[in-house]
């Protein structure tokens, strides 16, 4: 069966996201888009997850639980787990080296966290746009000892991705799938020997604005929407 996805959305809680990306104005927007699956994916944080999952139950939407960390390389990552407790643990992870530098509002944008009201109850103090202090293959491995799911982010940009910042995917980690934005320029990178061979594609909107979360048109097939058939789909 075909389940459509974006598996790429950032709320309110990255600070370069509008403060309209809520937990419910997220879901129903989805949910008025046709999508069958989302991700939550904000940047080096999964605090605003729960009410996600939760809204997502009563819409009849599976919220995979997410984030998107930046390495010490400054490559961005999508980093999906089968349940929040595998998330928030990845998160602690995380935070443990992430730099201790307060968010500067008036220029990055504010870091709000809410509950499944969108009430805010609360605003991240450091910094999320930084850089956490983990490589590539420690953040891989951490990634796999939650038995999650770690997929490189746009890998076909200038900026912020594993080809353009180190020149190369690892061939040291066994990746399942891979973001890119534009066809055009993945198959140039296909032609230039930048992509393992076995390796699954997935496009996203990278969504901080309501609007961009994507229309009903890319979609992966499973049995049933489950996280078990979701996370089998990438094995």
């Amino acid at each position: 069966m075909k389940f459509y996805y974006d598996l790429h959305i950032h709320s309110a809680l990255s600070p370069c996201a509008d403060d309209d990306m809520t937990p419910n104005n997220i879901l129903n927007m989805a949910k008025l888009k046709g999508l069958d699956i989302i991700a939550i994916t904000d940047h080096n944080s999964c605090k605003n997850l729960k009410p996600c999952v939760e809204i997502g139950k009563e819409l009849d939407i599976l919220v995979i639980p997410g984030m998107e960390l930046q390495t010490m390389e400054e490559v961005h990552v999508l980093c999906l787990f089968k349940t929040l407790d595998a998330a928030m643990e990845f998160q602690d992870w995380v935070y443990s080296y992430l730099p201790k530098i307060k968010n500067k509002k008036e220029l990055f944008g504010r870091q709000f966290i809410y509950n499944e009201l969108d009430e805010i109850v609360g605003e991240e103090e450091i910094m999320l746009l930084s850089s956490a202090n983990v490589s590539i293959d420690k953040a891989y491995n951490k990634v796999k000892s939650l038995e999650g799911l770690f997929i490189p982010s746009h890998i076909d940009k200038e900026s912020f991705s594993i080809i353009s910042n180190l020149g190369f995917i690892p061939y040291n980690l066994s990746i399942k799938a891979l973001e890119y934005v534009d066809l055009i320029k993945l198959e140039k990178l296909k032609i230039k020997g930048f992509i393992p061979d076995d390796v699954k594609f997935i496009k996203n909107s990278d969504a901080h604005h309501l609007g961009l979360i994507s229309e009903k048109e890319n979609y992966i097939n499973l049995n049933k929407r489950s996280i078990d058939d979701f996370f089998a789909y990438f094995d």
